[in-house]
């Protein structure tokens, strides 16, 4: 052991301590090196930190229960001081903590490479349960934007997005999101994040602002008059809609105005496609390849390649090869593409680019977390976020920033929509946030961290809502080595399963082996049923103790096909390993189906 603590405490200005949640302070000076260790490159920078930006001066080290160190503080010291002595480090054993983890204590003035060879060292040790740093806390101060707290789909419990909990790790610095859409009016509460974009509008009858393709993506509106957009269309005032959006991903926070973007961090690039009565594909087909940074004949190179594209917009059909292979390619570019599912309530399937490969689909909830009236839904659909439902109140739709012009611009505003337009800003927002926590991860890994973080719906979804509604702290946790899940390990059953008739519950098995501790609060269900009046169907996840999940009640009302979904389970409180099953009961007569497969991902 060495000297005491208070001998070595660091000094916290007053204006510090005023925000901090003190934690004991740090340690003496490094040793010799005389081993490094080459796997600290590959620890994440949020492992090895105490607060974004500050190297951690403590480590808590989880020990596997069988291992001496957990049992014994002369064995943990003694681990400690090898670990120390392999990459030159100052590393001391200081206590055990109630949880039996052990609290270590780095040396002074480390460099977060420094404690990334630290942890490495913990992290390849096979007796090492987890290692994390020894975070610092602060008072959680909500924004003070004025506004804030009318942006219920950021923070409430219930049906909330549980974005300020990722506002710690997270804010989206560095990361430039490009809306695709109607383009930008200018507002206060969102100009400090806008960086160029563009205007791809080739149709000057859509553009209606005196012009084709040029640099200037402003939202000039996109008023039209009855029967001008076809006939029995009635008129509609211009939406504003790209720069609601906008605002729901990047509004300027903490500026004691409006309200706070969930990536306010973030850059916001304005790509104009939709203007009078809409846009064409060709030009979204363009503004996807140019935001990722592809090359469009005639348009000159993007200096604000995007990382993330928001595209809440869409249109009936198949995906077609052209527009799939504009998404395929800015995927390739490493830019993750966010889609809207669509508001049509309808399988999601028949309408693009919603049902594309290669996107993030994104379905809307209302303010309890049930699937919003109008949201479609299916099989293709990757994830929920809330998209507020207006017809229940207006202050249960999503606030963000806009314009009062009915027809061109007037003074700025802001204003309750729905939709899963509003939906889909919350995943890209989220994905910037994770992209910033983590830029070396590619869109299909940014994904899957999405929907294997996500939690069950809070309300009910008919048809399919993806992974579930989607936990912004959880999977920025995940992203930055602090908690959550990166990935899963996926155990399936394939083998067919005929459901009687009215009839008695039949049981599907799965052996789940080789994992550690309890299964995850969010246990990903995924569940193939063919059946012609799914409504009669009752199905139940049943832990190895016995233990039933609702999964899905029956309903006289639901006379959709089939049940092609993922399930999001809270089974923190199961053991992992064992027998799994899935139980499904026909309740009513003449309609049958089949169990076709299922599977569980931890």
């Amino acid at each position: 052991m060495r000297t005491s603590p208070a001998l070595r405490r660091k000094l916290i200005s007053v204006a510090a301590a005023s925000a901090a949640l003190l934690t004991a302070a740090s340690t003496a000076s490094a040793v010799a090196a005389q081993e490094t260790v080459s796997q600290g490159s590959t620890v994440p920078a949020a492992q090895t930190e105490a607060a974004p930006g500050t190297p951690a001066e403590r480590l808590i080290v989880g020990y596997k229960s069988g291992a001496a160190e957990a049992r014994s503080n002369p064995a943990a010291e003694a681990d400690a001081a090898a670990k120390g002595e392999k990459t030159g480090e100052d590393v001391d054993f200081q206590r055990r903590l109630g949880t039996g983890a052990a609290l270590v204590d780095l040396g002074d003035d480390l460099t977060k490479a420094d404690v990334a060879d630290v942890v490495a060292q913990y992290r390849a040790d096979p007796q090492v349960a987890y290692v994390v740093p020894d975070r610092l806390n602060k008072p959680k101060a909500d924004p003070n934007d004025t506004e804030y707290t009318k942006q219920w789909d950021l923070f409430e419990s219930t049906a909330g997005m549980n974005v300020p909990g990722a506002w710690a790790t997270s804010t989206g610095t560095g990361v430039t999101v490009a809306v695709i859409d109607t383009g930008y009016v200018a507002h206060t509460d969102l100009a400090a994040n806008i960086v160029g974009g563009y205007d791809f509008i080739a149709d000057t009858a859509v553009s209606v602002d005196g012009d084709g393709r040029d640099g200037n993506p402003a939202d000039p509106g996109d008023y039209y008059a009855a029967d001008e957009c076809g006939s029995g269309i009635p008129a509609s005032n211009s939406s504003w809609h790209g720069t609601h959006v906008a605002g729901t991903i990047a509004a300027v926070t903490n500026n004691s105005k409006g309200v706070a973007g969930i990536a306010y961090g973030a850059k916001i690039s304005p790509v104009r496609v939709l203007g009078k009565c809409g846009g064409y594909d060709s030009d979204i087909i363009d503004a996807i390849t140019w935001a990722s940074g592809g090359t469009v004949s005639g348009v000159p190179a993007n200096s604000n390649v995007a990382k993330v594209i928001n595209m809440s917009l869409g249109g009936d059909g198949a995906c077609t090869s052209a527009t799939q292979s504009a998404i395929t390619a800015a995927v390739n570019r490493g830019t993750t593409v966010v889609v809207a599912a669509g508001n049509e309530s309808d399988n999601v399937a028949n309408h693009s680019p919603g049902n594309c490969n290669n996107v993030i689909s994104v379905a809307a909830t209302n303010r309890t977390g049930a699937k919003a009236s109008y949201s479609n839904y299916g099989s293709l659909v990757d994830i929920s976020a809330p998209g507020g439902q207006t017809s229940t109140g207006t202050a249960n739709g999503i606030l963000s920033t806009l314009n009062s012009g009915t027809k061109t611009p007037s003074s700025e505003s802001y204003a309750y929509y729905q939709g899963t337009s509003m939906a889909t800003p919350h995943i890209a927002g989220l994905v910037a946030l994770v992209k910033s926590a983590n830029s070396a991860l590619t869109p299909a890994q940014i994904e899957t961290a999405i929907k294997n973080n996500a939690r069950a719906l809070p309300g009910a979804c008919s048809g399919g809502c993806g992974a579930g509604l989607a936990d912004a702290a959880r999977t920025v946790q995940a992203v930055s080595g602090s908690g959550g899940s990166t990935g899963g390990t996926t155990f399936t059953n394939t083998t067919a399963l005929s459901i009687p008739d009215n009839g008695s519950a039949v049981e599907s098995s799965i052996a789940v082996s080789g994992r550690s501790g309890n299964a995850p609060a969010a246990l990903k269900v995924g569940v193939d049923i063919t059946h012609t009046y799914r409504g009669d169907l009752v199905i139940d996840l049943v832990a190895p103790d016995g233990t039933a999940y609702r999964l899905k009640a029956a309903s006289s009302s639901d006379s959709a096909d089939d049940v092609s979904t993922t399930y999001s389970v809270n089974a923190s409180g199961e053991t992992a390993n064992g027998t799994w099953k899935l139980r499904v009961q026909d309740t009513a007569a003449q309609d049958t189906g089949k169990l076709n497969s299922w599977q569980l991902t931890f």
